[in-house]
């Protein structure tokens, strides 16, 4: 794949990834939203200190939920453009259409539901302000460790089909990587900061529509960019119906 490809494939990546931001924005707006200001009235409600609000809620839940969401998509979408640019032809004879829909389902897999089920995502009122460092970073190793196992189940996979069949070599990599993923949420400690009273049907509403947001993102991203990459790879060819030409007979 030459340099002006990939260039191209990067372009389109970054447009399917404002795409499906714009279809995450929707989302985040209609079932993330009112679960954030249920929260903050519970805090609200629990808290004795009264802090100034720099930003607006109202600017928080519309502008600033727009750009996070949209500079988010955009920024992925080029990320993952370039790795479909090296997985195209190497994980297997697939389309360009499908090469994206399978690179996304591992991309939300790895980068966001793997993480989430060790630290899932919480709101407002849980979780205590002097250990969001260190519950920051355990977020983003889990996250790393997830992309490399999953690179690193792939490549096993790969050269493990040959001797045993595409069949046994995706079963014994799928495997291989859930017990490291176990190994990795039982060495990594645990965060519990959830309030005694908050209310657990909030909980899992939150973190329920968390996942839903990236399912849309990550969803929307495969099949916006799929389309895309398939036109620029794999253009059908002009008929001469379509281009407005009349065959003569000679």
């Amino acid at each position: 794949m030459n340099s002006a490809t990939v260039r191209n494939l990067l372009v389109r990546g970054m447009l399917a990834g404002l795409g499906a931001g714009l279809l995450a924005l929707v989302a985040a707006y209609f079932l993330g939203e009112p679960n954030v200001d249920s929260a903050i009235s519970f805090e609200e409600a629990h808290s004795h200190e009264h802090e100034m609000e720099i930003v607006s809620r109202s600017l928080q839940s519309t502008a600033g939920l727009a750009t996070g969401v949209l500079v988010y998509g955009v920024a992925f979408g080029g990320i993952a453009a370039l790795a479909f640019s090296f997985a195209l032809g190497r994980v297997g004879r697939f389309s360009p259409r499908a090469t994206a829909l399978l690179l996304s389902g591992c991309a939300l897999l790895a980068v966001y539901v793997v993480p989430f089920l060790k630290y899932p995502a919480n709101p407002p009122s849980v979780g205590n302000p002097d250990t969001i460092g260190k519950r920051t970073t355990l977020y983003f190793l889990m996250m790393v460790l997830s992309v490399l196992l999953t690179i690193a189940a792939t490549i096993l996979g790969k050269r493990l089909a040959p001797r045993i069949g595409t069949w046994y070599a995706t079963v014994g990599a799928l495997a291989a990587f859930a017990v490291a993923i176990g190994l990795a949420y039982a060495f990594l400690p645990v965060i519990n900061e959830v309030p005694k009273d908050f209310p657990a049907t909030l909980l899992w509403r939150f973190r329920l529509s968390a996942l839903a947001i990236q399912t849309v993102l990550w969803g929307g991203f495969g099949l916006v960019f799929g389309e895309l990459a398939e036109r620029l790879l794999n253009p059908k060819p002009v008929t001469a119906a379509a281009s407005g030409r009349v065959a003569v007979p000679s």
